[in-house]
């Protein structure tokens, strides 16, 4: 029997629908049939993360019904179902001019983004700095003594141009040292000014407010001050209200915030970013910083990625650049983007490239550094060779890589044993160690791994264990949650961690999530109160975005999968600070290596159809 699907299931019946509406509308059978097609891959499509898919594969895949694309667009307009981008209306489905097609909510979506990012990007009306800041901005980045550009302050000065900047590096290329030292130069300039920190998980908004802390201590008492201590999810910034993308704050009700700055943009789908941009008022600041070659976003889109794509500036924004810096103009030469056309974003966009937490020749900076340039040989010579402590090829077999889980999670265990109650302890333990898994269903999937770990924990922590507890319950002393579904009445977050501890006398379970507000630093919340939550031993890829962890081990699937990429094996390498334990076979080393993402979308095309509808002299960005 073929096994359920759910994301076919869901295709086939929107596209009966849309064929009957079609037939409805008095569509002829030809148009009618035409509309069935697009409909079911377009959903399919969007099950997998595109928002939008071209016409031509469409056609591809029914050869026979139409005799070439011109006739699948007529009868596709024909069917009365599908707009044309110039004039939607209220049809489910909309064809572009380029032959994307959409659903009408994401064609809504990219169009809306695109005008607020194109409105952000237009530099500010010439202001004069207060001379503090020019002065502040050589102080804060001396020259680097070889002549060349330092490109942390050179985004800097373009966030003091502009009011949108796109920061795209990988960990350790100094991304949260330029944010910190650039909210510094905004409060020189701005006294007062309200900043406002956010990441698309709670882990990664709380690892980010603890990094620009920890990076303010050079900063002068004044503008230290002037620093956010906190960060908060979209969600939470946004007002989430508990019905899905309903938030308190939107266009109508902006954000009070004079800056925003986010970080792990890449984690953003096309309908969060769209949101969150709109709740932002028009004069604010906007800052997005991530990595263009990291996974990207669980939903529809490929936001950051579509930014980020070309870092060029125009001769204009060199000038005014080399002005701040004290470079001459001709010095600051951007890296060459990765797609030829002119970039939909003017002046907004710098790639941090220079790694300052990996040497030169660590081994999971190269490791890295291959996998992104797709250089499977490389990858696969350094795995085998490798003598280095930092990287580890585990010995094929999924019983042994259990077994060196287990054997990771010895630590945390141990601080467990010896520190039942401490959650902060608890807490940095557990951050040590973590399986990353490419799948989530199969015998190397999350559910999988997560149930043999629990075994062997709650086996290993007997003791802590309240009286009379069931041995076959979920919840038990030491097992790590996360939370799935946002629940803001108790101020919990799709992506938040918290340990399951026994409270002192009594035994009760209690979850202790990471609170910047609390006394301690973390807050209980009793295990039955919580919202659709899992065990955490094992986590996706994915869901380990915006974490880092001392070692990482990634385990891979014995089979082939369309799930391994380049940019899953870029993302789970680089969550580790100091060593990687890779469990996967050479073929599925390189099938990843040598699949980049490919994610259909038309938000460049819709950023350069914005620009052509502003004013002349005014989509330059100068």
């Amino acid at each position: 029997m073929t096994p359920f699907d759910p994301a076919q299931a869901l295709a086939d019946g929107f596209a009966a629908q849309v064929q009957a509406w079609s037939r409805q509308l008095g569509a002829p059978a030809e148009a009618v049939q035409a509309a069935h097609h697009a409909a079911q891959a377009l959903s399919l499509a969007s099950s997998q993360g595109h928002v939008c898919w071209p016409l031509a594969e469409v056609a591809a895949a029914h050869p026979g019904l139409l005799p070439d694309m011109a006739a699948w667009a007529q009868a596709l307009h024909t069917s009365q179902v599908v707009g044309p981008a110039a004039a939607p209306c209220n049809r489910p489905l909309v064809l572009d001019d380029e032959g994307r097609l959409y659903l009408h909510r994401d064609f809504e979506h990219e169009r809306a983004l695109a005008r607020r990012l194109l409105q952000a990007a237009q530099r500010d009306a010439p202001t004069r700095l207060p001379p503090e800041v020019p002065a502040l901005l050589q102080q804060l980045f001396p020259p680097s003594g070889d002549g060349r550009p330092n490109w942390q302050q050179l985004a800097a000065a373009l966030a003091l141009r502009q009011r949108l900047l796109v920061i795209s590096g990988g960990p350790g290329t100094g991304k949260t040292t330029t944010v910190v030292q650039l909210l510094a130069l905004l409060l020189a300039g701005q006294p007062g000014c309200r900043i406002a920190l956010a990441a698309p998980t709670g882990k990664a908004a709380a690892r980010m407010a603890e990094a620009l802390q920890a990076r303010a201590s050079s900063l002068p008492e004044a503008l230290r001050r002037g620093l956010p201590t906190q960060a908060s999810t979209v969600h939470r910034l946004l007002g989430a209200t508990g019905t899905p993308g309903v938030f308190r704050h939107h266009a109508g009700q902006p954000l009070a915030i004079d800056a925003l700055v986010v970080d792990e943009a890449s984690m953003l789908d096309l309908a969060l970013a769209r949101r969150l941009l709109d709740a932002v008022p028009a004069q604010a600041r906007i800052v997005l910083l991530g990595d263009k070659d990291q996974l990207s976003a669980v939903e529809s889109g490929a936001v950051f990625s579509d930014l980020s794509a070309n870092p060029a500036l125009s001769p204009a924004a060199r000038a005014d650049l080399a002005a701040l810096c004290g470079l001459p103009a001709t010095a600051i030469v951007p890296p060459a983007p990765r797609q030829a056309h002119e970039p939909a974003l003017p002046d907004s966009v710098v790639w941090l490239t220079q790694n300052h937490r990996f040497a030169a020749d660590s081994a999971i900076g190269q490791l890295a550094q291959a996998v992104r340039a797709g250089q499977t040989a490389p990858v696969l010579a350094q795995l085998k060779g490798s003598q280095d402590e930092a990287l580890r090829w585990l010995a094929p077999g999924l019983s042994l890589a259990l077994d060196q889980a287990e054997a990771g999670y010895a630590p945390f265990i141990d601080s467990l044993l010896q520190q039942p109650g401490d959650a902060a302890a608890a807490h940095a333990a557990f951050s040590r160690f973590r399986l990353l898994c490419a799948l989530r269903e199969g015998p190397s999937g999350v559910h999988a791994c997560n149930t043999r770990l629990a075994h062997h924990a709650r086996e290993r922590l007997a003791a802590l264990q309240p009286a009379g507890s069931h041995p076959a319950a979920d919840s038990f002393a030491g097992r790590p949650v996360m939370v799935l579904r946002n629940d803001p009445t108790l101020g919990l977050f799709n992506g938040d961690i918290g340990i399951t501890l026994p409270a002192p006398g009594s035994g009760d379970l209690l979850v202790w999530f990471p609170d910047a507000s609390a006394s301690s630093g973390y807050r209980d919340i009793a295990a039955a109160r919580l919202p659709a939550h899992e065990t955490a031993f094992a986590m996706s890829v994915h869901k380990a975005q915006g974490s880092e962890f001392d070692t990482v081990m990634l385990l891979l699937p014995a089979q082939p999968s369309r799930v391994l990429t380049r940019e899953l094996l870029y993302t789970a390498i680089t969550r580790a600070r100091q060593s990687v334990w890779l469990a996967a076979g050479a073929d599925r080393v390189a099938e990843a290596v040598a699949t980049p993402t490919q994610r259909h979308s038309g938000l460049q095309a819709r950023l350069r159809e914005a620009a052509a509808a502003l004013p002349p002299g005014t989509a330059d960005g100068g």
